[in-house]
């Protein structure tokens, strides 16, 4: 009995052991790396006239050392201490230009090497480019002379772009940034022992606040804020540059459309603990252009006090900018109900305005029925003001005349209302270089872009003129199905020149000039882009329709692999591959969404890859979540409807012939995340499932979360009961778990998954997990990427495609 039971402590540790050094990276099978690791095509710029486009190339993924680089996490940001910017940026590799009239390309000479590119910006004669290129030391500025084709450093000072404030163009030479006061190693040393513990307070005041990552913890962190958010701006002259103003914490410079002010937002002590650095204490002030104060607007407190709900905002001015169609007019906007939407008033906003030199009384502009938005200015006579309510997914576009002070309502719809969605202005440039609205027909039209154009057979996007009288939107031109095509850009809005992005199933994304309604001559095309994915080729794409139980129809991107024959070949395990929405109308929920016509870009997230192994991908397929009873919200009948969207689209696969019902996967990110959790919990429909870097205990999200602004304490039934972790001994079903070590998005912090692992092995379910080190909550590390593929493919591979019978784990199909 002894030999037996050592024999037997040997084995448990033999395996334990083995479990601790399943450790090193891993990859994918070589056509699933193949994919993730292809260049993707270039980005393009093109100027106004249409005449210069400059060219973009990027890399691949990153190496994980990449991410490895030093990193603060304070106030909401995260950057390299080392070089005074933001960490985890995606750079830019090569540039290039290219003459559109002519056709010729041209290399661009004394570009820095290696290039890690970002922030282009044209100048408002559209004869240089600026740029930032980051070293391992600093951040530096590049101006690109398009005439010669020449890059060359400008700057002396390295810039500070720790709060996202890089070069910007005053005039054709002169650029603004934010200068670097002192070197990395004057950062405020740790001290082996703190000074005293950190300490909060609140003296009975309500602060409700989102679960944001990042944020101060300590005295010590307030101090590396302090050291690494002051700037100096400085203003650059043909390479000679001047010191503008005092240094100061700025969120945000703006100049005037008449360059001779800049509007600031400066934050100052105390730091809040509770939120990200914009919303700190902060300073609203016009400066002139030498630097020299003209007027304190307002001083603003933290943003901890701002209401809860979504439309509730704090009892504060906000929003400051300048008027784009004047030289220097200060608008804003203030709540008229004190902040709270649900007071019974006609207006609830108001916009003001304040012009130079800000001596004299702020004017009235209009005021608003809904949550003031955002205005688009045009003219004299045009300006578009938007407004809504995001809880009761309301939007709407007003014509606001600023002669006469008229709005005059254009449009009112559902956000969720695909179909019925009107576009985005076209916008153009003014005197000032400043955006304005581009109209045609002598004033009377707006150009509305709609880059997707939903509609009952796919997307198929179009270029409307929008009468400003009748309030009909006339669409004058229109992606034909076949192809997906989109408006890029509008270079000649009265001849309706235009450069548009065109694509198929089987052709790559490229760009083209045409004319809109001409019927003379062809596009011409202006990139050649070559296909980066010769593995998808002969893979087959579709939408497929269906309907669930409660007769709302849903859609989904179906791929079969290439060469599939379902007569001959048969039913194949399935990867279905999704993230729920709120809907508060079910029609709008049935609306057909993505196109089939479109070309398959691969990215990391993608479940597209698994196509190649043999799968049947169900990609996008729709899970909404629908309120159809007007004293109920979405998420009261959460857990029911996605179970009815997941055995639609398991029974609807089944019906073609193409999908196995007992070799089902079910995955998602974040939100799909949670989702996947829950469908594992509350039914057996499925084989396995893939959960990456979702929240699973709503109890940690108490103040609301995704488009539920209920609290915990108004509804812990509904909290208790959206939770997969309170259902966690139901979790039979094969789940791996994949989270970022770094995760920086609000709510889903790293514990979520690491709880859920704990409570399912404790409850004997079988459940891996797997941590990214350095990632955030989108991954870019190569080598983890590559991992992360590895550990999906082994995870389908043993528990769905050669996974146990049906019988072992429930049966697929149906729900407890």
């Amino acid at each position: 009995m002894r030999k037996l039971l050592l024999l037997l402590s040997l084995l448990a540790v033999a395996t334990i052991l083995r479990a601790q050094n399943n450790t090193g990276y891993k990859l994918p099978p070589k056509d699933i790396a193949d994919l993730l690791l292809a260049k993707p095509t270039p980005l393009i710029s093109v100027d106004r006239k249409g005449e210069w486009m400059l060219v973009i190339g990027r890399n691949s993924y990153p190496p994980v050392e990449e991410l490895a680089q030093p990193e603060l996490r304070i106030a909401g940001l995260r950057f390299n201490p080392d070089n005074f910017s933001p960490s985890r940026q995606n750079f830019i590799s090569e540039l290039s230009l290219k003459n559109l009239r002519t056709g010729k390309e041209y290399k661009i000479a004394g570009l820095p090497t290696p290039l890690n590119g970002g922030n282009i910006t044209w100048n408002p004669g559209e004869t240089r480019i600026a740029f930032t290129n980051t070293t391992n030391r600093q951040v530096d500025l590049y101006v690109i002379d398009i005439s010669t084709q020449h890059a060359s450093k400008v700057n002396t000072t390295p810039l500070n772009t720790v709060l996202g404030i890089a070069g910007q163009w005053l005039d054709d030479r002169t650029l603004l940034y934010a200068g670097r006061i002192q070197p990395a190693s004057a950062a405020p040393p740790r001290k082996p022992v703190p000074e005293g513990p950190a300490i909060q307070e609140n003296l009975g005041k309500s602060a409700p606040s989102p679960t944001f990552e990042d944020l101060i913890k300590t005295p010590y962190d307030e101090a590396l804020f302090a050291f690494y958010g002051q700037t100096q701006l400085v203003k650059n002259t043909g390479g000679v540059e001047s010191a503008l103003g005092k240094p100061g914490i700025f969120i945000a410079v703006n100049p005037s459309p008449d360059k001779k002010y800049l509007l600031l937002r400066t934050v100052h002590k105390p730091f809040s603990y509770l939120v990200p650095a914009e919303g700190f204490n902060a300073t609203i002030s016009i400066v002139d252009i030498a630097g020299k104060p003209v007027k304190t607007i307002t001083e603003l407190p933290s943003s901890e006090g701002s209401p809860r709900g979504f439309d509730n905002v704090q009892n504060l001015p906000r929003d400051y900018s300048w008027r784009n169609d004047q030289p220097a007019t200060l608008i804003w906007c203030m709540p008229l109900d004190s902040g709270k939407i649900r007071k019974k008033q006609e207006y609830h906003d108001a916009v003001y305005s304040l012009s130079a030199p800000f001596t004299g009384e702020p004017a009235t502009l209009f005021q608003t029925r809904q949550r003031f938005q955002r205005i688009i200015w045009g003219n004299d006579s045009t300006a578009l003001v938007f407004d809504g309510l995001r809880s009761r997914q309301i939007e709407q576009m007003l014509r606001y005349n600023p002669s006469t002070g008229v709005v005059t309502l254009l449009v009112e719809h559902n956000s969720t209302d695909a179909y019925n969605d009107p576009g985005a202005p076209v916008i153009t440039r003014n005197n000032f270089g400043r955006p304005v609205l581009q109209t045609v027909s002598g004033g009377s039209k707006l150009l509305l872009n709609n880059i997707t154009g939903s509609s009952p057979q796919g997307d198929l996007p179009f270029l409307a003129e929008f009468d400003l009288q009748s309030h009909q939107n006339v669409i004058v031109w229109r992606c034909q199905p076949g192809h997906y095509e989109y408006v890029s850009e509008v270079l000649d809005a009265d001849k309706l020149i235009v450069l548009s992005r065109k694509e198929s199933h089987t052709d790559v994304p490229n760009y083209y000039l045409k004319q809109l309604g001409s019927s003379g001559g062809e596009d011409r095309p202006v990139t050649a882009f070559a296909n980066p994915y010769p593995q998808l080729d002969g893979v087959s794409r579709e939408k497929i329709s269906y309907k669930r139980a409660d007769g709302v129809d849903l859609t989904g991107d179906l791929y079969l692999p290439k060469g599939y024959d379902s007569k001959r070949d048969g039913p194949l395990p399935v990867l279905i591959w999704a993230y729920p929405r709120e809907f508060n109308s079910a029609s709008d929920a049935a609306q057909v969404r993505g196109s089939k016509d479109r070309f398959t870009v691969i990215s990391w997230a993608s479940p597209v890859f698994w196509v190649t192994q043999g799968y049947a991908i169900l990609d996008n397929a729709e899970m909404p979540i629908v309120s159809t009873d007007s004293s109920k919200k979405p998420n009261d009948d959460f857990v029911h409807q996605l179970t009815m969207n997941a055995e639609a689209a398991i029974h609807q696969l089944a019906a073609m012939g193409v999908g196995d019902s007992n070799r089902v996967a079910v995955g998602g990110h974040s939100y799909g995340a949670f989702m996947t959790a829950n469908l594992l919990a509350h039914t057996k429909l499925f084989k396995a499932g893939i959960a990456r870097s979702g929240a699973y205990n709503r109890t940690l999200t108490p103040f609301g979360f995704q488009n539920e602004d209920r609290t915990f304490w108004e509804d812990p039934r509904l909290y208790y009961d959206m939770s997969p972790f309170m259902y966690a001994d139901k979790i039979t079903t094969p789940l791996l778990l994949i989270h970022g070590e770094m995760d920086d998005n609000s709510g889903t912090f790293p514990i979520q998954s690491e709880r859920l692992y704990n409570a399912i092995k404790g409850n004997g379910g079988t459940v891996r997990y797997v941590v990214l080190p350095y990632e955030a909550h989108g991954y870019r590390g190569r080598e983890n990427l590559l991992h992360m593929l590895y550990e999906q493919n082994a995870w389908l591979e043993k528990y769905v495609k050669n996974g146990a019978p049906a019988g072992n784990n429930g049966a697929p199909g149906k729900p407890f």
